[in-house]
């Protein structure tokens, strides 16, 4: 039988009672402000030079070994379908057509790895943390399964692998965060043939898109996405467009979004130490009950291999005496059709018959 969810918060509700018989300190794990570390990396993604070749897709599928798609990459009409990142998508390329008498605009989306992220405040297991090198980073084996990241992120990137019944993840982009931590450029960025994207330091990012944006006035919007957006993004944009125009929330404002998580979580009663623990049970519980259930799965089909392999030899006796027997009926209707003609040929008098004169004997005449 599996957890169900009113059990759930009955164990939330134990975690809290506890708490209050104890007198712990009840705060959530991620809920403290945080302002980004300094020195962090970000990516700059000029909306203005990007041609969507799908080149930062491919890349990204390639350097995290993600299963390749059904439409290849050089297939640029899906450019024109409204996209969002999955399991196997950290990221994605849309074509935005504004009537302005301008070119259609490109916009890559992904993960923007917030300096507060809205997912890891959401997060009571800590699974998903920022990185000093800027990412946003995901421990699978933290994870619970709750999903509260996928609620919590105003930019609605992290995707689950329903797909997976026994192991799912939440999937986004990393930042490409094991490739920086060896010196290199994401795979995205390295990519770009255009220097659409431009990976450094946040802050050396966010000067040189006010340098672009005060020598190309016309070109561009005076605005960086991302610098104060929900209290500041490590991926940030210039656009020629609106960015509501191009697919990009403007009503978010720039209060990070822990304040707004940090609140609710806060109410839930925790215990450091007593989670680890509750977590644990649940684990190995959901463990038991898959292997259970695997269990089950094997004895039922070991139980209905061997009832099929005793109906099929109940039927094929069954047959084998059908067959038997319409073999010694066929044997007795010609026996007894042989006898039927012997005994007319007799009464007729015929030759070859037993009132016949001539004797034959071993097939030689006497």
């Amino acid at each position: 039988m599996g957890v169900s969810r009113r059990q759930f918060l009955g164990w939330i509700g134990a975690a809290a009672g506890a708490t209050a018989i104890l007198g712990g300190k009840t705060e959530a794990a991620s809920n403290k402000e945080f302002k980004g570390y300094p020195g962090s990396f970000g990516v700059l993604h000029d909306v203005t030079r990007c041609i969507g070749c799908r080149k930062c897709e491919e890349a990204c599928n390639r350097v995290n070994e993600l299963p390749l798609p059904k439409i290849p990459f050089t297939d640029l009409d899906v450019l024109n379908t409204k996209r969002r990142t999955k399991p196997d998508a950290y990221t994605v390329v849309n074509s935005f057509h504004i009537n302005d008498g301008k070119p259609p605009a490109f916009v890559k989306s992904q993960c923007n790895h917030c300096l507060e992220p809205a997912c890891a405040s959401a997060c009571f297991v800590k699974a998903l943390k920022k990185d000093k090198t800027g990412a946003v980073i995901y421990d699978s084996s933290l994870c619970v399964g709750c999903r509260y990241c996928m609620v919590a992120c105003p930019f609605n990137i992290p995707a689950y692998e329903y797909s997976d019944p026994l192991t799912p993840r939440v999937m986004k982009c990393t930042l490409c965060h094991p490739r920086i931590e060896k010196g290199l450029l994401p795979g995205c960025v390295e990519s770009c043939p255009k220097e659409a994207l431009t990976f450094g330091p946040r802050e050396k990012l966010l000067k040189t898109a006010q340098q672009r944006i005060n020598k190309y006035p016309d070109r561009y919007i005076d605005h960086v996405y991302g610098e104060h957006e929900m209290g500041g993004t490590s991926w940030i944009y210039l656009s020629g467009h609106h960015f509501n125009e191009i697919g990009m929330r403007e009503d978010l404002g720039s209060q990070p979004a822990a304040d707004y998580t940090s609140g609710p979580l806060g109410a839930v009663p925790i215990i450091v130490g007593l989670w680890p623990v509750l977590l644990t049970g649940i684990y190995a519980i959901s463990r038991r009950k898959d292997k259970i259930s695997e269990e089950e799965r094997i004895e039922a089909v070991s139980l209905s291999l061997a009832e099929a392999k005793e109906d099929m030899k109940t039927k094929l006796a069954a047959l084998k005496d059908d067959m038997t027997k319409e073999k010694e009926a066929a044997i007795n209707l010609e026996v007894r059709r042989a006898l039927e003609e012997a005994a007319k040929k007799s009464a007729s008098g015929q030759p070859g018959t037993a009132n016949d004169d001539s004797k034959v004997t071993s097939g030689k005449e006497e």
